[in-house]
């Protein structure tokens, strides 16, 4: 029995990475992938991009949070991928993902997180990122997340937050209810190169202190920016 899966990628200007995200896409005999792009207002080649590789492409405001969920309802399958546009699943990644969807609903995966680079500031991050989500459940959006979409339905989907709409969507799901899947997500270091493989992390932690402590993500997107 195939399972249909709809690959939600949202993006604005992504056109330096999205060809390379898009050509890693998993595939399995078992499973019927469809992409479907929401697009924030690019004025690269993204969309160009999508399109030409079989992509249905939606249009949002820009803001990853709503064009999270303008992706989503705009697709069908019983499934649901999201992924970054700076963000290609490990080959194989299509195997793991076949075996999560035969389990029981309820539950939503998410890949280890690795950088593609060779810095020692990246395998610091890496760990960082696995200590986050074995300590406190927390993934990041750019690890991916594979969730039903009657489970996803079920929680509200993604609400239209300018920041930390993964940290929101997650927190509802549950750390009892996540699980780390066994393939990593291969992310651009091009944020952490510009900003800094010490400054970065700390800003993403000073983001998140304040998003708990009840800061609006509105107010955090003015401080700190997209």
């Amino acid at each position: 029995m195939t399972t249909a899966i709809d690959i939600v990628i949202p993006t604005l200007n992504a056109g330096p990475t999205l060809a390379r995200t898009l050509a890693a896409l998993p595939a399995h005999p078992d499973l019927a992938f469809s992409i479907i792009l929401c697009d924030g207002g690019s004025r690269d080649d993204t969309v160009g991009i999508a399109r030409r590789a079989g992509a249905a492409v939606v249009t949002a405001p820009a803001g990853r949070g709503g064009q999270l969920a303008a992706g989503a309802a705009a697709g069908g399958a019983p499934w649901l991928l999201f992924l970054h546009a700076d963000t290609r699943l490990q080959s194989g990644a299509g195997d793991v993902i076949a075996r999560f969807v035969q389990s029981i609903d309820g539950k939503a995966g998410y890949f280890r997180l690795r950088f593609d680079a060779d810095e020692a500031g990246a395998r610091r991050v890496e760990r960082l990122a696995a200590w986050r989500c074995r300590t406190f459940g927390l993934p990041y959006g750019d690890q991916g997340l594979l969730i039903s979409r009657l489970h996803y339905e079920r929680l509200g989907g993604f609400r239209p937050l300018p920041l930390m709409e993964d940290v929101d969507l997650v927190r509802r799901i549950g750390s009892n209810h996540l699980v780390l899947l066994d393939t990593d997500a291969i992310t651009s270091p091009a944020r952490y190169r510009r900003d800094g493989w010490w400054l970065r992390p700390l800003r993403n932690l000073s983001c998140l202190s304040l998003y708990f402590a009840g800061v609006p993500p509105q107010t955090l997107r003015r401080l700190y920016g997209g």
